[in-house]
């Protein structure tokens, strides 16, 4: 929102929420029912091309977006190094508002005049105009127009909203309150409605200077430099006539140079060219791949995942995930393709970069999804996988590698042991987290809680948590008689085994449950019951009497910075205890593994994650 809101500040459709697509329809259904009524030599392409450009311009943005999030997570080419955070993400939310009211004109445009019909494929007269108005008009009017916008009294009410991103990304291009849009969109129209009126326009015309203006708009407001130098020495001229996106993000970062919409030649003639602009350009383009401290390993999990991630739907990934949208479902053959991408790419890709206090993050992300882990004959490929991420990481000088999720699955590397073995001469240290996921189910029992019972697969977590809470004095429970047995040999050296006991039945109040807890199983718990999960996943939630904790977890402190999308199903600012726990061997420099059957002091870690200001989740849901 602009320092003080103006008039026509919002969007007219802004209380719709998400029906703001049913805007649109009306005019596709009668535009697709004119075409399929007209006699065949009267059919207009025109008229039928209209919606899908508007369907092409959302993924040419969707595509900017993700290509500019990988780009800047690995640090390639990266322009500034300030951060993102969820009130940008919020903000830029709704950028596809800006397409929704160009198709209503578009549309208005093409049923009020009758020269904007039955428009040939091409016509070179046509985008010669076009090119010659952008040049000499457009962009001369921009110009004069941004400066005006950068007066206090304008840029307090409208354009203040869209200087609120220091640091950019492609959709920052159309967040403007709804009255400069129109302000733009005037502006924008002068060549396409001058071709329309003298009948010199063509389909070609139109959709190319659109997808010229959305292509040039994102590209300016990616935060790395992609345009190489090679492009300026076969054709100098090309500086005054095509910025670059370290051109304008000092227009973000400095605001008072560098005015120009996508030639900068009117800042060259008027004196507003930023001094700085050919440094910063070389500077960004020499700059390589970000050596991250500490990596944290995850994994695609279920198909419609991939639009969750950071690197997909910005909207969505600043969500916990649930259960997949219906919009989601109808892009299955989108889904099928990132599928298909992701299998034939085979390596770890770059998610996401956080800064915790000097200590540089990286989250990674193996192509593989979910189901593929339970797969015996995959398992090897996995590992694979891992291993050349652990070398990989490694390499860049990274100190710290967490597995996360079932990337350190018991089966598929024993908890990363196995890594260890095929290069006990690894500087990367491994991490699996275990420690502090013990440490922070601990702290979720309530105080005089004297039994709990587990349910679900027995693995190490489980092991440590039973093993604590029997010297603790507290009755736990199993179910399954082979790990009652291991456990009892273990107790039996301290003592504590009579406070282990084998039982199926379901009346304890707190249950500690890992993956492979059944729905079955789930309902049989009693009114109240507290169910605090120690596994990677979620349990179903099922069962609306009991009462429900997130996986282990905690809440970051404000000084972990560029957080701007959830870790999976967990509420914003919170972080899984296996990705905090390499943050914490990485800040307290611990040299040591901690994979395989043992975990790290429990104690220790535990208050090294609330001195440097992680704290515990205490709100559970229904």
């Amino acid at each position: 929102m602009a320092t003080t809101p103006g008039f026509l500040t919002d969007w007219p459709w802004k209380p719709l929420g998400n029906l703001k697509y049913l805007i649109l329809a009306p005019s596709v259904v009668k535009a697709t029912y004119d075409y399929v009524i007209s006699n065949a030599n009267d059919r207009d392409l025109t008229l039928l091309l209209i919606f899908p450009l508007l369907l092409i311009r959302a993924l040419n943005n969707q595509f900017w977006i993700s290509l500019s999030r990988y780009m800047t997570a690995k640090g390639k080419s990266r322009i500034v190094d300030k951060t993102i955070e969820f009130d940008q993400v919020d903000r830029e939310r709704d950028w596809d508002d800006q397409i929704i009211f160009n198709g209503i004109l578009y549309y208005v445009g093409y049923y009020s005049l009758t020269e904007a019909r039955q428009m040939p494929l091409w016509r070179l007269d046509g985008v010669i105009i076009v090119i010659l108005l952008h040049v000499g008009v457009v962009e001369f009017l921009y110009y004069w127009l941004h400066r005006a916008l950068h007066h206090h009294f304008l840029y307090n009410r409208y354009h203040s909203h869209h200087h609120s991103s220091i640091v950019t990304e492609p959709i920052t291009s159309v967040i403007h309150p709804f009255g400069e849009h129109i302000a733009y969109f005037t502006l924008f129209a002068i060549p396409l409605l001058t071709i329309t009126l003298t009948k010199t326009g063509s389909i070609m015309a139109f959709a190319g200077y659109v997808t010229y203006i959305d292509v040039m708009n994102n590209m300016g407001h990616c935060n790395f430099e992609l345009i190489p130098k090679v492009a300026f020495s076969i054709f100098p001229p090309l500086k005054y006539l095509m910025y670059t996106p370290s051109y304008h993000s000092l227009h973000h970062t400095q605001f008072r140079t560098n005015y120009s919409l996508f030639m900068p030649f009117y800042d060259y003639v008027y004196g507003t060219l930023d001094k700085s602009t050919d440094t910063l350009y070389e500077n960004s383009l020499e700059r390589t791949d970000e050596s991250p401290n500490v990596v944290y390993l995850t994994h695609l999990t279920t198909p419609e995942s991939i639009y969750h991630m950071r690197l997909g739907f910005a909207s969505l990934a600043s969500k916990p995930y649930t259960s997949p949208k219906w919009y989601l479902r109808m892009l299955w053959p989108v889904t099928i393709w990132s599928m298909i991408i992701t299998w034939i790419y085979g390596q770890t890709f770059v998610v996401e970069r956080n800064i915790f206090k000097k200590l540089k993050v990286q989250t990674w992300a193996v192509p593989k999804y979910k189901i593929q882990y339970f797969m015996e004959w995959q398992r090897e490929a996995i590992n694979d996988l891992i291993m050349e991420a652990i070398l990989k990481a490694e390499g860049k000088g990274a100190k710290v590698l967490t597995l996360g999720l079932l990337n350190q699955g018991e089966e598929l590397n024993r908890n990363g042991e196995l890594f260890i073995k095929r290069n006990p001469k690894l500087k990367v240290k491994l991490v699996d987290g275990s420690s502090l996921a013990v440490a922070v189910v601990l702290n979720s029992i309530p105080k005089g809680t004297t039994q709990v019972l587990f349910r679900g697969t027995f693995n190490k977590v489980a092991y440590y948590l039973a093993v604590a809470l029997c010297h603790k004095g507290i009755q736990v429970a199993i179910s399954r008689p082979d790990d009652y047995q291991k456990l009892k040999l273990e107790l039996e050296l301290t003592g504590d085994q009579d406070n282990l006991i084998l039982s199926r039945t379901y009346s304890q109040k707190v249950w500690l449950v890992g993956d492979g807890l059944s729905k079955e199983e789930e309902l049989k718990a009693s009114n109240g019951t507290l169910i605090i999960p120690y596994s990677h996943f979620p349990p179903n939630k099922v069962n609306k009497d009991c009462v429900y904790q997130t996986t282990p977890a905690m809440l970051t402190p404000k000084h972990l910075e560029n957080v701007d999308s959830c870790e999976n199903w967990l509420p914003r600012r919170v972080m899984s205890a296996w990705r905090i726990a390499g943050i914490l061997h990485g800040l307290e420099g611990w040299n040591v593994n901690e994979c395989g059957d043992k975990v790290f002091n429990v104690e220790k870690i535990w208050q090294a994650s609330l001195q440097h200001g992680f704290t515990p989740i205490t709100k559970s849901s229904n």
